[in-house]
Formats: C-alpha cells, sequence, structure tokens
C-alpha cells in the first residue's frame, strides 16, 4: 500500500509547506453568490497557507445507500461556472464544471494540499442512518458495504481527490441528537447506531485501502467528531477511532442559542462558571468542567495520539438578545420561545439574535430567519467598530439601523472573546486575533496534530475602499495567515498513545469494552471491561492489569465486580480544571482474581464505573508471573513473549 507517500518512517503524515501541523480548511458548495450574497470560490482558498481542504458536502441518499452530489447545471459541484469572474474559469478539457472543475486546477498548482470530500453535515446526515442502520436498530451491513463502495468509485472518478471525510451528525444512543428532521430516521434506530458507525468506519477503511493498493494511491478516512460531552456519552468509547488517519473534533457550539445559557462558542477552557453546566449540577463531577476545547482534545486523547487529533475552530459567531444577569452578559440567560418552527424543530429555545445580529441565518420551515447570532467573523468586526457595511441587503437585513455599541471583552481564563452591546443586550461570542493565538499555541504546547477550520468564509481582511471610501472588513485569510506563521516553528506534533513506559514485548490477550446502556440511561457510566486469552498459555490468577484513561473523566473509576478495580496515577486531583487539566491520563488498575486462572480462550469480565465520557482506554499492560506485557492487538509491532 502507497503508505509511505503520506507519512514518514515516524509514522507522522508529510504535510504541504513544510509544515509539522495540520490547518484543514472547510470549503462550503453554497457560498457561490448565485443569490446576490458575496461569494467564496475555490480561488479565495489560502492554498499557500492550508494543508487540507475538506469539501462541504456530499450527502447520503437514503433511497440507495450511496453518496450523493450536485447533478444538472445549476448545481455547485459539477455544474455551476462563474463566467465574470476571470480567477474561477473553467478548464474546459474537464468533463464537469462547478467548484469540482476548480478544485482540480487548484490540485494541480498545489499538489501536496490534501482535498477531501466531507461526507453528511448537521442537513445531509439523515441518510447515514438507513444506510448504516435497519428500522429495528440491527446491522445494515450492505447498505454500508454500498455506501463504502460509492466513495471509492467517487474517489476513482475524481482523482483530485485524497479521501473521504465523515461528518456524520450524530450516531449517538441520546435520544434526540443531531438535526431534529432526521429524528424520524435516528430514533428507531438508536440502539444500534453506534454498533453500526464503527463498523462503517472498519469498512470504509478496509476498502481504501484495498482501492490504494490497486490505485497506487493512499487514500485518508477522516471524521468530524463531536466535542459535547452529552453527545459523546451516547457514542459509547468511540473504538473506531483507531480506523482514522485524523480525527477533527467539532469544539464549537458548545453554547449557542438552543437554549437560555449564554456563554462562549468555543472556549478554550473552563472558568468554572459556566451557567448550563451549574443549571444542571454538572459541576458534581469533581468540579470538571466539559465545555471546552481543552476538555474535548483530552477526551479524545484517550485513543489517539496527539497529532491524529485536530482542533476545531469557528470562523463565526453565536448570539442570543435580551440577555439579563451576568458579567458583561457572560453566563447570563435569556427567556425560553417555545416554537418549533423558531426552535427549528424542538420544543423549546433561547432567544437568539436576530436581524443585523444574525447574518448568516439558517431558514425555519416557513422559510423566515432562524434566530441564533450566526455571522461570519468579518461582520461581527464591522458591528465591533460602528461601521454599517455595504453587503446587509444581499443578505436581506431590513432594519440596517445600528444601535448602542458592540464592546469587546475577552475571558483570559478561558481565552474566549465576546461583543456585548448593553443597549440591546445583545451578546455575540466571537474568535479573534488573540484567541485564535491562544488556540494555536495550546496546539504547539500539547503536540496537537493542527487545527481545523469552519468554515473558511467566515476569516477576514481590511478593505479600505468599500463602502464608499469608508472601509470596512470583508472575506480574508488573517486569523488562517496568523495560524500558518505560528506553525511554521512548531515541532513534529506528538506520534505516541502511551504516556507511560511501553513493556518490550506482548501477550496474546484482548480486552475489550462493551455492554453500554443507551445514552440517556448511561449514567453512571457501566460499561463491561471483557479480558480474553487468546495465547496458548494458561494466564494465573493473581495477575495484574493496568490500562490509562484520559483525565476527561475524574480519577475515581471503579469496578462493580470486586476486582478492586482503582486509580493509581491521579492525572486529575482537582480542585478543578479551570485554565485546563495539567495532565492527560488517569492509571488504573485490577487484579484478577486468585481463583480464576484464565485458561487458553477463557474470558473474565468486570463492569466499571465512571461518570464522564472517554475514549479508550488504551495503554494496557498485564503483568503475569512477575513480567509485564503490553497486548498484542495493541502493539502489533512488539514481539509476542506470551504466545
Amino acid at each position: 500500500m502507497p503508505y509511505c507517500g503520506v507519512y514518514d518512517t515516524n509514522g507522522r503524515e508529510v504535510l504541504a509547506h513544510g509544515l509539522n501541523r495540520r490547518i484543514v480548511g472547510y470549503f462550503t458548495s453554497w457560498r457561490t453568490g448565485v443569490d446576490g450574497t458575496p461569494s467564496y470560490l475555490v480561488n479565495n482558498i489560502p492554498w499557500d497557507k492550508i494543508t487540507h481542504v475538506n469539501y462541504a458536502f456530499a450527502a447520503v441518499d437514503p433511497a440507495t445507500s450511496k453518496l450523493l452530489i450536485g447533478s444538472g447545471p445549476a448545481n455547485p459541484d459539477t455544474g455551476l461556472s462563474w463566467p465574470n469572474n476571470p480567477a474561477a474559469a473553467m478548464d474546459p478539457s474537464l468533463p464537469y464544471k462547478g467548484h469540482f472543475n476548480l478544485l482540480a486546477q487548484y490540485k494541480r498548482k498545489h499538489p501536496d494540499v490534501k482535498i477531501m470530500l466531507s461526507v453528511g453535515g448537521w442537513a445531509g446526515s439523515g441518510g447515514f442512518y438507513t444506510a448504516t442502520t435497519n428500522a429495528d436498530g440491527s446491522l445494515n451491513s450492505a447498505g454500508i458495504d454500498t455506501l463504502a463502495d460509492s466513495m471509492v468509485a467517487f474517489l476513482r472518478q475524481y482523482r483530485f481527490f485524497d479521501g473521504i471525510d465523515i461528518d456524520y451528525e450524530h450516531p449517538t444512543t441520546n435520544n434526540e441528537a443531531g438535526n431534529p428532521l432526521d429524528f424520524n430516521m435516528s430514533k428507531p434506530r438508536l440502539a444500534g447506531l453506534m454498533k453500526s458507525y464503527n463498523v462503517l468506519l472498519e469498512r470504509v477503511r478496509t476498502k481504501l485501502d484495498t482501492a490504494a493498493v490497486a490505485d497506487k494511491k493512499y487514500y485518508m478516512l477522516t471524521i468530524a467528531g463531536s466535542a459535547s460531552a452529552w453527545i459523546l456519552r451516547g457514542e459509547e468509547n468511540l473504538s473506531g477511532l483507531k480506523y482514522l488517519d485524523y480525527a477533527s473534533l467539532m469544539s464549537y457550539d458548545l453554547h449557542g442559542g438552543w437554549n437560555q445559557y449564554v456563554g462562549p462558542n468555543a472556549a478554550l477552557f473552563d472558568d468554572g462558571n459556566d451557567a448550563e453546566l451549574r443549571a444542571g449540577n454538572a459541576y458534581q463531577f469533581a468540579n470538571i468542567g466539559y465545555l471546552n476545547v481543552d476538555w474535548s482534545y483530552r477526551y479524545y486523547r484517550g485513543a489517539l495520539q496527539a497529532g491524529r487529533i485536530n482542533l476545531g475552530v469557528p470562523y463565526y459567531t453565536r448570539g442570543w438578545k435580551n440577555v439579563t444577569g451576568g458579567t458583561n452578559g457572560l453566563w447570563g440567560t435569556t427567556g425560553l420561545i417555545s416554537s418549533t418552527v423558531t426552535c427549528a424543530g424542538v420544543k423549546t429555545c433561547g432567544e437568539g439574535a436576530v436581524g443585523i445580529d444574525n447574518l448568516w441565518h439558517d431558514l425555519d420551515s416557513t422559510g423566515q430567519a432562524i434566530p441564533g447570532g450566526g455571522n461570519p467573523l468579518w461582520h461581527a468586526l464591522n458591528l465591533e467598530k460602528a461601521i454599517l457595511p455595504d453587503y446587509l441587503d444581499a443578505y436581506k437585513v431590513t432594519d440596517k439601523t445600528l444601535r448602542g455599541t458592540y464592546q469587546p471583552n475577552y475571558s483570559a481564563t478561558m481565552a474566549a472573546p465576546w461583543l456585548w452591546n448593553p443597549t440591546t443586550k445583545v451578546f455575540l461570542s466571537t474568535e479573534t486575533a488573540q484567541s485564535m493565538d491562544a488556540k494555536a499555541r495550546y496546539i504547539v504546547d500539547n503536540n496537537v496534530g493542527g487545527i481545523m477550520i469552519w468554515e473558511m468564509a467566515g476569516d477576514y481582511a481590511w478593505d479600505a475602499s468599500k463602502n464608499g471610501g469608508k472601509g470596512q472588513y470583508v472575506m480574508g485569510n488573517t486569523l488562517t495567515t496568523n495560524t500558518f506563521n505560528t506553525f511554521k516553528t512548531a515541532g513534529p506534533y506528538g506520534n505516541k498513545r502511551a504516556e507511560t513506559a511501553v513493556p518490550a514485548s506482548s501477550a496474546k490477550v484482548s480486552i475489550e469494552v462493551g455492554g453500554w446502556k443507551m445514552g440517556d440511561s448511561n449514567y453512571p457510566i457501566n460499561p463491561v471491561m471483557t479480558v480474553t486469552n487468546k495465547s496458548a498459555t494458561t494466564i494465573p490468577g493473581g495477575s495484574v492489569v493496568e490500562f490509562s484513561y484520559p483525565v476527561a473523566a475524574p480519577a475515581n473509576m471503579s469496578d462493580q465486580s470486586g476486582y478492586g478495580l482503582k486509580v493509581i496515577a491521579a492525572g486529575y486531583n482537582g480542585p478543578n480544571n479551570i485554565g485546563g487539566f495539567k495532565a492527560t491520563f488517569n492509571r488504573a488498575q485490577f487484579t484478577i482474581p486468585t481463583w480464576q486462572a484464565l485458561a487458553p480462550g477463557a474470558s473474565v469480565s468486570l463492569t466499571l464505573n465512571y461518570q464522564l465520557p472517554i475514549s479508550g482506554p488504551s495503554a494496557y499492560v498485564i503483568t503475569v508471573g512477575g513480567k509485564r506485557y503490553a497486548l498484542a492487538d495493541e502493539y502489533p509491532e512488539l514481539p509476542v513473549a506470551l504466545p
């Protein structure tokens, strides 16, 4: 397999521009300009400043379980053209137009930048449910095969793509997660969604690898993964992460107008005052605040090397109106609205910002703007500088009056900026050069793989000639360029999963975690850990098993089976994670009962007990007769000493 064309001898991805960290930018197909709003086309991508482009989105056809892209002359994928834009001229030698034509051209100019097809998204994930899971919750193996085969066929048809990015929102077993418009498909299938998701990742990985050998081209597989502890509680321990090249975390939308609690969209750290967590008594879990980027990184670190994780950043705002309480709006609240139309399919929501404070709005079922304060960062800067920009008519903003002032605020503890308008009581959570610098430096300091941007059209530049010469902020590349400059001097990312010493040899012992409750019932979290002796040697009772699990969960894991499971090294001791965790892993240990010798093929199981979700565990070690062994499943490169 041509794996070595993408990875170096240390297992690190070879990145464009000589970078050691990824800059993954989502490019959305719908900012075409045909509706009169500003366009963001392939030629606007800062190709010299990014390492990956994720093209958003293809969907999954519910009728066929195959990939679905646009068709016809008006579709942006392969049909549109922009004859009045010389920078977006079509290559007539290609059998398709649209964004794909431009992507093919720019791939020739920038062959080291990888282009991924992102499948799903918030509005396009419904087909995943039916393709992977039957209506009774059982595995739809044939549908998964059909979908995976169509992904391979797509990559072979459009050779400028380098792989598949799965943005499935969401395969959680929680009752009402993901797009409310998909609840009719997700709810009957809840019990099987995580099993089918893991099978999907495994099957796609296998088929991509088979195709890579035949095509002499390595195909990548990545995901956009949830950063919400609530959603992740219903995604078990995400055992399918092992099939990925990397995971990009959707570490944003951590607060928003879907409820009344006013807070940052994507705070880097907790500050101990999160109003939503306090309202739900969620700080009871050893005072861990989990609605922040740092927590989500630690969660995924339980199963992945630091370098196989990218932290998501939003180039857009979230906001509320009529905010009361808090400090300049922060951790205040709004009233609740009871309307499935206004609240986009759910019963209640908060009072999201509207009008001039909601420029990049989605539409409800009646075609009206959904309140939520969704703006590109360039518009937030115009509001902050009291600039009345020239694009308001294009976005159908009817009331163009700027009331009050949008005062910039910044929490150094959370690395979180926001705008507060005391006149209108509007709170807009933003990203700024300051907060982005904090996140970029966090990535460098923690050896994280890189950054993921949703979405590139939200970045800004200053245009002095716009708006009758008065100047305004417009689409640009300021924040991406700043991140590129920070990453230019960064060393190699972390390529080791374990932070403890790995034994020199392995044992043919497997350890699996399963038996999960449904997400809404998954508290406390009580899966079953099963140890199976796959060697030809009897493992005596009294043998000791150790493993690491991330500090995303408190250092108080135990078992319900009398095996004496305990934490022997706490990476988190409290009193809180304000300003970020200081370590990554807790280390736990239990002893197989002295009367429970494991003959070849025999198993022993214990029920775990913990309170916040984790990925993993990982870095297993079993001590037999005083000798320490890694697991052959986890470290296949090690010599097997207990065969």
